[in-house]
């Protein structure tokens, strides 16, 4: 162990926080992981308790040291990788959430996105931000808070209250209030941060009436932002790295040329698609995105964000209670030779890409009476690669060519019934790299890549290997027939909650 090194990935996600360490092949050396509550204060809205992801986040990180015995001299550097969107707002003082964390799934800003559309506001955002008005991003639930905890307008104003994403708060708090920024693909999230000129847009934040004094410094995603501090870890760290967790997919999956996708299917499921160094902008229902700051050059992506993803079976296994573990799922699907005709489209919290209709909400359709629990919880793995392949035609259309490469990740991807039946219904062939945790392994990167740890990209490459590849094998008539059910079922679900 004294002359071990390892780059600390610390993945925060929407559910639980991770940490890994990692060595140069970019294998992990140890593993701490550690669920927090979701607070759910009325139909549509999602919170969580910002001390609670703190708290979660650093214990992992000690327990993944002490699982190997390493001390603060065995870890070269930290990188942080978020759920994005979540909003924080704290005193700059004394470091107390003014409010919890409003999540990134959360609706409770639908209709005053809607006034902004109104008022003509749509086109100028989205050339900005690269963006579309939704309750999705950081800027209007971070007006919501201003507006509706007591005296933290005021507060914001004259300089008393901080704003950050989950990555900026982490940060933050590890420095003790030293450093406060955010990284140029976490920015890209907030729909107040100018993608072409990579600064906070002031014709936005006066329009939203937000005051700028709240906001981190926007920088790379791959650079030292500061020391941590000696008493988490018994001695200073570097914390080097930062990317919001689809970026960061991305960049772990080492598709750094234009033209390249991935898809993780998580909590909610996100594709991107390398643009290389020039925006492109979305004809098609998609949004444009900082992919990440490297180099002092900035990488962008085209993005599908699908809200509900893997999280569908998190609900048939807690609420519905049709199985035990999700890892049940594979062969109760493979237990029946289709659905039976029942569709699921798990629009809890409104449907994201390619459609945008926050007031969606989810249904079970084609329902008869032979349809049982397999076919279900078959439906429920489908509806995740339906909406995959409604994103992939976005973005397909968006580029003016098909995706030369299309690699998979995320916790999903391990149930390869979903990745057969993904493989056919898109008529290509998938790759999924023996380690499906890419997300925090990009955060590595990125910080391995400030220090040193990692040379260039092309360390990264070589450090890449295919686990398995998925080729298509449906009947094109058969495929036909399934994706018409499948947006039949979509439309049914269309403006359910709206007044």
């Amino acid at each position: 162990m004294m002359n071990q090194r390892y780059v600390m990935a610390l993945d925060q996600g929407t559910t639980s926080a991770r940490c890994i360490l990692y060595d140069r092949k970019g294998k992990q050396a140890s593993v701490a992981q550690k669920e927090f509550a979701q607070i759910f204060p009325r139909e549509g809205w999602v919170e969580h308790d910002p001390m609670d992801i703190w708290s979660t986040q650093i214990s992992v990180a000690q327990e993944a040291m002490l699982k190997i015995n390493a001390t603060y001299e065995n870890i070269d550097s930290i990188g942080i990788t978020n759920q994005r969107e979540t909003t924080v707002v704290w005193d700059k003082e004394t470091g107390k959430p003014v409010y919890n964390a409003i999540v990134w799934q959360c609706r409770r800003t639908a209709a005053f996105c809607d006034e902004l559309k109104a008022q003509g506001l749509a086109d100028a955002f989205r050339q900005k931000t690269g963006l579309l008005i939704d309750p999705y991003f950081s800027a209007t639930k971070l007006k919501w808070i201003l507006e509706h905890v007591e005296g933290a307008y005021e507060r914001a104003k004259a300089g008393k209250l901080l704003f950050g994403t989950i990555e900026t708060w982490l940060i933050w708090k590890m420095t003790e209030g030293k450093v406060h920024v955010t990284d140029y693909s976490n920015a890209s999230r907030t729909m107040m941060f100018n993608i072409h000129t990579l600064k906070w847009d002031e014709d936005i934040l006066k329009e939203l009436d937000i005051p700028l004094a709240m906001l981190p410094e926007p920088c790379p995603s791959s650079m030292v932002y500061g020391n941590c501090h000696e008493r988490l870890f018994g001695g200073p760290v570097r914390i080097c790295g930062a990317a919001g967790d689809q970026q960061a997919a991305l960049f772990g999956q080492a598709c750094f040329s234009a033209g390249e996708a991935k898809n993780t299917y998580g909590t909610g499921g996100f594709m991107l698609a390398n643009t290389g160094q020039k925006p492109v902008m979305s004809g098609n229902g998609l949004i444009t995105t900082i992919a990440w700051g490297l180099s002092g050059k900035v990488y962008y992506a085209l993005e599908g964000s699908v809200f509900v993803s893997g999280a569908t079976i998190q609900w048939l296994r807690d609420e519905i209670r049709l199985l035990d573990d999700a890892a049940q799922s594979e062969q109760m699907a493979r237990s029946v030779e289709n659905a039976a005709g029942a569709y699921i489209v798990p629009a809890f919290t409104g449907l994201g890409a390619p459609y945008w209709d926050p007031y969606a909400r989810g249904a079970v359709l084609g329902l008869t009476r032979g349809v049982n629990k397999n076919h279900l919880v078959r439906a429920a793995l489908e509806s995740m690669a339906y909406q995959t392949y409604d994103l992939m035609q976005a973005m397909a259309a968006d580029i003016g060519r098909s995706i030369n490469t299309f690699k998979v990740d995320g916790g999903a991807s391990a149930n390869d019934f979903l990745m057969e039946f993904q493989a056919g219904l898109m008529d290509m062939p998938l790759y999924r790299p023996q380690c499906i945790e890419t997300t925090s392994l990009g955060a590595a990167y990125l910080a391995g890549l400030a220090t040193g740890y990692w040379k260039d990209t092309d360390d990264i490459i070589s450090n890449w290997q295919a686990g398995c590849v998925f080729e298509p094998d449906m009947d094109g008539k058969a495929r036909e027939e399934l994706l018409a059910g499948w947006h039949k079922a979509v439309k049914c679900t269309f403006g359910w909650a709206k007044e």
